[in-house]
């Protein structure tokens, strides 16, 4: 072998052991940051790289969502949550009655696997999905897209908890969180993910990005309504409620 070859070699292998490790170092530091801050880095990037029009068209949006009635619609702390029944990501049909048999529920909704904001809240769910079986509480997300986006979205972010299918929206309409999405928003939605396909409805609806913890009892015990779908309940709330019910403490 030719020393150019080896020393050609030897630079490609020190590139990728540095990628390598540049890699791993990324990912340190994303796992030491907070929710709140891996949610605010994404916010950034938007804002560093979007067009100033569809920067604005999205600020606007949230606020005809806000302004549309669904936070006051949405179910709340202390009203009884509506029993169902839908597919999860395994094919299995996931009942929320059964579901309550064994403990606490914290049920989220989210927008689908499209919504980057979505996939950083499904994975730090991820991250304390432990701590939560600790306390007796099962997990279940939820979103409008058909089965195979649930299916999706559960290997790739590897989720070890329940991810439902809600197709058409039919529970989260009678959950209230369900919205329509503003004009120009649902266009570059639909530009960008075809939502229409991926949700198998027209209508251009999506669920707020809601948080509930519901009791043995069917109670919701704590409720997160915003409609800014870039703010998402805090874990540690969540989880500090589900002990409340169960009757221990947040690790």
């Amino acid at each position: 072998m030719t020393l150019f070859r080896k020393t050609l070699i030897a630079l490609t292998a020190l590139t990728i052991t540095g990628a390598s490790i540049t890699t791993f170092a990324m990912a340190e530091e994303m796992a030491r940051k907070t929710l709140q801050e891996k949610l605010d880095d994404r916010k950034k990037a938007f804002s560093e790289k979007a067009d100033p029009q569809k920067i604005s068209d999205y600020e606007q949006g949230i606020k005809q969502v806000e302004e549309s009635g669904v936070l006051e619609r949405a179910k709340k702390t202390g009203d009884s949550a509506p029993d169902f029944t839908l597919p999860d990501s395994t094919g299995n049909n996931v009942t929320l009655s059964t579901l309550l048999e064994d403990g606490p529920v914290v049920m989220i909704w989210y927008r689908g696997e499209w919504c980057p904001y979505c996939n950083i809240y499904l994975a730090e769910l991820q991250s304390q999905a432990e701590e939560f079986k600790k306390a007796g509480a099962q997990i279940v997300a939820i979103s409008p897209e058909t089965p195979e986006h649930a299916v999706s979205v559960a290997d790739k972010l590897d989720l070890g908890y329940h991810v439902l299918s809600d197709e058409q929206s039919k529970i989260a309409e009678q959950y209230g969180v369900v919205y329509t999405v503003p004009p120009k928003i649902a266009a570059y939605l639909q530009e960008a993910f075809d939502l229409h396909s991926a949700n198998n409805d027209d209508r251009n609806i999506l669920p707020l990005a809601a948080s509930y913890v519901i009791g043995q009892d069917g109670v919701i015990s704590y409720a997160f309504l915003n409609a800014d779908y870039r703010e998402r309940a805090d874990t540690a709330i969540l989880l500090d409620e589900v002990n409340k019910l169960s009757g221990g403490e947040s690790q």
